[in-house]
């Protein structure tokens, strides 16, 4: 059977829940995937690596069990880097293996996610050269000062460049280990564990990453100014034939350029924008599920528990039901 080998870096000042949270996360989907996904099933072995190999005690008293040391780094598929607490500087002048390790592991083909400040060890690799990064908000400035080469991304919170990911906060974190779970063991498996880790209503990763190569925030002025008006006026009566023609282009060429620009349709954005209104409905109003429907631009409650069931794989009344209870249990 394949095993997907995951390993997470230690060190003593290391923030605590860069560990923790992943590790329930990632047990989470592959729960979910071991009871849905039968044959199809990959385990985790998800394991934590030190520079000596020994255990480590945390700067807050807490004792972390150590599988191995930095150097069995190239044996896993993954490795999580977790932030660091206070100035990062003498904890990667503490730990001179891991930088090292890290590149190698790279270079034979792991995926390598830099956490916070912990990003710094990667930049200190020099894997991340001529490569965007982002890392925790306060320390920006000096990552730029101290690791000039790599192109720092301060206003994004994830960054992807092949198989190089870093976040800049724990929310960041857990979005970029629900999207690995969707590619682990699929969008069901992602959906649920997002759903039973965050009652916020999350933008999807890919709105949220800086992809290296592509272009997130694309250059048609035009359609930029069409997608804030559909944010804002998703309930409007208009169809998007005549959303083109207010805004003095063909329906034909909208769709083209629209899809050229944003990688979907207009359909689906607008279907998509419609949705995440409706789950901040569910989960901060008393409004009815018909009402709800109608207030988001649906033509009716089965419309929206259609499109809800096709994304979530639950209906709206169910979404409620867990959202409520993790907002006010």
């Amino acid at each position: 059977m394949e095993i997907i080998k995951i390993a997470i870096s230690l060190y003593e000042q290391l923030l605590i829940t860069s560990v923790t949270l992943p590790i329930e996360m990632l047990k989470a989907g592959e729960a979910y995937a071991k009871r849905h996904k039968g044959q199809n099933f990959k385990p985790l072995a998800i394991e934590c690596l030190s520079e000596d190999g020994n255990n480590i005690t945390t700067s807050v008293g807490i004792n972390m069990a150590v599988h191995s040391d930095f150097q069995s780094l190239n044996s896993y598929d993954y490795i999580i880097v977790p932030s660091i607490w206070r100035n990062p500087r003498p904890v990667v002048r503490h730990n001179p293996q891991l930088a090292t390790n890290l590149a190698f592991a790279w270079e034979r083909g792991a995926t390598i996610i830099g956490v916070g400040t912990g990003v710094c060890f990667l930049a200190e690799s020099g894997m991340l050269n001529g490569h965007s990064a982002t890392t925790h908000w306060h320390y920006a400035n000096q990552f730029m000062k101290s690791y000039p080469a790599v192109e720092l991304k301060p206003d994004y919170f994830i960054t992807q460049s092949d198989r190089l990911y870093t976040v800049a906060s724990l929310n960041a974190l857990a979005d970029v280990v629900v999207h690995l779970i969707g590619q682990f063991y699929g969008k069901d498996a992602a959906n649920h564990v997002q759903q039973n880790f965050s009652h916020e209503i999350r933008k999807p990763y890919e709105e949220q990453r800086y992809l290296e190569g592509a272009v997130d925030r694309h250059s048609d002025e035009q359609i930029a100014a069409i997608q804030f008006w559909l944010k804002n006026n998703a309930s409007s009566a208009l169809s998007l034939a005549e959303v083109a023609q207010q805004f003095g282009i063909s329906y034909r060429s909208f769709n083209r350029r629209f899809k050229a620009a944003t990688g979907k349709t207009a359909i689906a954005y607008l279907q998509e924008v419609r949705l995440q209104q409706a789950c901040e409905l569910l989960a901060s109003s008393n409004l009815s599920i018909q009402e709800v429907a109608l207030t988001v631009g649906f033509n009716s409650q089965s419309q929206l528990s259609r499109a809800f069931k096709e994304q979530m794989n639950q209906t709206p009344s169910a979404y409620r039901k867990i959202v409520r209870k993790k907002l006010f249990s």
